[in-house]
This record gives structure tokens, C-alpha cells and sequence, in this order.
């Protein structure tokens, strides 16, 4: 137990933390969509349960590091392209995003007169699912991301422990302010696009630095918040007053 009175171990813990949460933020979006697909009752349990799977899948993938590492390996080539375990995770994980991050974005333009967009309510277990799916998707890249800088298992678990409690917390926050403001909610689905495509890019071994990635979503969001003020400060009369074109008097 010595690593634990060595700084570097506790610098290491807290920056997992760090990119634990910035990971588990992609989680957040995904599932408060879904869960806002629920009645209202049931979205609360769905937003809890879903983070919950997350951490379980992390945990269990932590506890399987072999199987993780072996991942990696070639299992068959094709055309002097060499095919892994993660890169077929990956990539049908990103063709789920894409094609479920557009479902949302035609089911939202459309509006009820769209042929996709009647209000259906969806079932509990079946969003659930959803959620188990790409749980095992984005914790892939959780988890290897933590094998990268930690070598303790006991920190990798606390470190997502850690991580998966303040995604609780913030869950229901961020789950309501989408669902109150349908600009953000479309926003978060554009985020999902995004992620999605960079999931198939990364399974075809080209990386696109994350730092990018989440630069343009974060001054994306700032760019909206000051959105959300303007409009906030502006008055209701003046929000819903018609557009009268002005006349010169000759």
C-alpha cells in the first residue's frame, strides 16, 4: 500500500477524476434525451439507473483488463487493414449514435405533423437498453483511457466512483435545463452526431485529437448560453411583437 502515500498516485486520481467526468458528460446528455422520452414520473429513476449501468459496465470492463488489452489485437485483416475487437465496438457504436441522434433531430423538426414524430412514449426497458448499449460503448473508452495513466486498480474504481456520484447529482440538472430549452436539447443532439462520427473515425485508426472536440462543444454551448440571456433580458412583449416594416413619409 505504499503507492498511497506517493503524491504522484493522488495526482493521477484526480485527474481521472477530471477526464472521467469529461467522458461520463457524453453519457449525461445521451441518456437525460432518452429519459425525457419517458413520462415524468419515470424520468428521474431513468437517469439514475442509466448512470448506474455506466459505472457498473466501467467497473466490470476495469476488472477485465486482459479481455480490454486483447481488444486491441488484430482479429482479421481486409485490404491491409487490420480490424480489432474495439475498432467493431466502436464503430457500430457510432452508427448507433448517428442514426439515433438524427431519429431525435427529424422527430423534433418534424413536429407532430412529421410521419416519425408522433408522441409515442417510450417504454421503460426499452430506453434502458438504449442506455446499456452505449454505456458499453463509451465506457470502452473510459477504461481505456484509464488503463493509459493509472496502473492501481483501486484507483481506477474509486476514480470512477468518484466521477459517477457528481454525474448523479448533476444528471437531473442538466436532464431538466435540456428538456426546459429545446435550442440546448437540439444542441445535445448535434453533440451526439458529433461524437458519433468521431467513434467511426476512431474505429478506422484515424484520430482526432479530443481536445478539439470538445473546444468546438464548449464554445458551442457558451455561444448559446449568451443565446439564452439575450432572450431571458429581452422582454415578452418585445419577443412576440410583429415585425412592422418602417415607411418615409414623402
Amino acid at each position: 500500500m505504499e503507492w498511497l502515500a506517493d503524491p504522484q498516485t493522488w495526482i493521477a486520481f484526480v485527474t481521472l477524476v477530471a477526464l472521467e467526468l469529461v467522458l461520463g458528460v457524453d453519457n449525461v446528455i445521451f441518456i437525460s434525451i432518452l429519459a425525457g422520452k419517458l413520462p415524468v414520473n419515470q424520468q428521474k429513476r431513468a437517469r439514475q439507473t442509466g448512470i448506474a449501468l455506466a459505472v457498473i459496465s466501467r467497473i466490470l470492463l476495469l476488472f477485465s483488463l486482459s479481455w480490454i488489452i486483447g481488444l486491441t489485437e488484430p482479429l482479421f485483416t481486409v485490404i491491409n487493414f487490420k480490424i480489432s475487437g474495439r475498432d467493431i465496438v466502436l464503430f457500430l457504436g457510432g452508427l448507433f449514435l448517428l442514426a439515433k441522434a438524427t431519429s431525435e433531430i427529424h422527430q423534433k423538426l418534424e413536429g407532430v405533423e412529421g410521419h416519425a414524430s408522433a408522441k409515442v412514449k417510450s417504454s421503460f426497458a426499452s430506453v434502458m437498453v438504449q442506455v446499456l448499449l452505449l454505456d458499453v460503448v463509451f465506457s470502452l473508452d473510459s477504461v481505456i483511457t484509464a488503463v493509459g495513466m493509472v496502473d492501481q486498480l483501486p484507483i481506477m474504481i474509486a476514480a470512477v466512483l468518484v466521477a459517477a456520484g457528481s454525474m448523479i447529482l448533476l444528471s437531473g440538472v442538466i436532464g431538466d435545463f435540456v428538456e426546459r430549452h429545446p435550442t440546448v436539447k437540439m444542441l445535445a443532439l448535434s453533440f451526439l452526431l458529433l461524437i458519433g462520427f468521431t467513434l467511426v473515425v476512431e474505429s478506422l485508426h484515424q484520430h482526432i485529437p479530443k481536445g478539439y472536440i470538445y473546444f468546438a462543444m464548449g464554445f458551442s454551448v457558451f455561444v448559446e448560453m449568451l443565446n439564452l440571456r439575450l432572450r431571458k433580458e429581452r422582454s415578452p412583449v418585445e419577443l412576440h411583437k410583429p415585425y412592422v416594416a418602417e415607411t418615409t413619409e414623402t
